[in-house]
């Protein structure tokens, strides 16, 4: 139990450390990647896809929200320690190894790109494998961390559309318009859907017994992600009309299967949790009549807007931190059952049944008689 706050302690340290270390040299290529006034306006136009995808990704994780800092950290790696380890192997690549500009594209960046970002997520499999609860926690975290480095990336490509180089035009506002339908429209979502196969890879890993798998799964994951980003650039390379055929018959149902995964694997989080918790409530650690009232997400929503009601801002927080510690309770117990519980499972446990015991004779749910305060 003690060895879970030495490694938060060092995958926050470790993370932070290489943001900031790469955060100068990132700041200094987007800088000089063209005249001030073009970065910015390319820096605009590349935020423009970040709100909607980040809010797609809060969505999906409403039953257990991850620890903002966690969310930022993967968002931040992305901006930052991916591209600049990116860019780093496949400037290496190009100068020592003789990689031609169409090879690296093809082979050298889905390699490079994949494996940077796929980092973060294996910090945290090794030092916070306690927030990783399954795959929606891995498509999460990952989807983070795509949509940070794709944000500097296409700052990037933004710009150089602008000035006018390589296969992206003559340059001008044209070009700067075209690039922008395709990277920040089009296909905002490449990035995040490459790198959630990686979180795929690392959610199974991370609730299964055999050792076998918690190796292959994220080999495997990473392997689809590089392969699906190789697809993807290599359609780029063989001209617009081959982009096109593989986006429409692709890259679009692959993103559309994506989501559809991602909301099954939520629903299952459902029915897994009221097993979990049915379980739990068995066991005497809450009470078997609470549970529908947080599981059911609209049941959750009328709960917390009748706590509000009854209760002002403080029953409404009240009902929303018994809620959390029940859920958190749920996806921890879950992992009991599994057999892969993480090593400060008895204290985390003991912590949340406290909370939970403390904080229900100050709520009640609709129906109920509400507690004097």
């Amino acid at each position: 139990m003690a060895g879970a706050p030495r490694g938060n302690a060092v995958f926050t340290i470790v993370v932070t450390a290489l943001v900031l270390l790469c955060a100068v040299p990132m700041s200094l290529v987007v800088g000089a990647s063209s005249a001030p006034r073009v970065t910015i306006l390319a820096a605009l136009l590349a935020a423009v896809p970040v709100g909607p995808l980040i809010a797609c990704l809060l969505w999906l994780d409403r039953y257990e929200p991850e620890p903002r800092r966690l969310l930022v950290g993967g968002l931040l790696w992305g901006v930052f320690v991916a591209t600049a380890i990116a860019l780093l192997v496949e400037g290496v690549g190009g100068f020592v190894g003789g990689i031609s500009d169409t090879r690296m594209l093809e082979i050298g960046a889905p390699v490079a790109e994949e494996a940077s970002k796929g980092l973060f997520l294996l910090l945290l499999l090794w030092w916070r494998r306690a927030e990783l609860d399954g795959v929606l926690d891995g498509i999460v975290y990952a989807g983070m961390v795509g949509v940070g480095f794709a944000f500097t990336e296409n700052i990037l490509y933004l710009a150089s559309a602008y000035d006018g180089s390589g296969d992206l035009g003559p340059g001008g506002v044209h070009a700067l318009t075209g690039t922008f339908v395709v990277r920040c429209l089009v296909s905002p979502f490449a990035h995040p859907l490459f790198t959630a196969c990686t979180g795929v890879g690392v959610g199974i890993a991370v609730n299964s017994r055999s050792r076998t798998t918690r190796i292959v799964a994220p080999v495997v994951g990473y392997g689809c992600a590089v392969l699906a980003h190789a697809v993807w650039n290599t359609a780029t390379v063989y001209g617009p009309g081959n982009f096109v055929t593989i986006y429409l018959i692709l890259m679009a149902p692959a993103f559309l299967a994506a989501v559809a995964l991602a909301i099954w694997v939520r629903h299952s989080e459902g029915r897994m949790l009221a097993g979990a918790l049915a379980d739990a409530a068995q066991r005497g650690l809450l009470p078997a009549t609470d549970i529908a009232w947080v599981v059911d997400l609209t049941a959750r929503r009328r709960s917390r807007a009748y706590a509000r009601d009854t209760g002002g801002e403080a029953g409404e927080q009240a009902m929303r931190d018994y809620q959390q510690a029940v859920i958190e309770l749920g996806f921890l117990h879950n992992r009991y059952l599994r057999g892969v519980p993480p090593p400060d499972y008895a204290a985390r446990g003991h912590d949340y049944v406290a909370r939970i015991s403390a904080l229900r004779p100050s709520i009640a749910f609709p129906g109920q008689v509400v507690p004097i305060r």
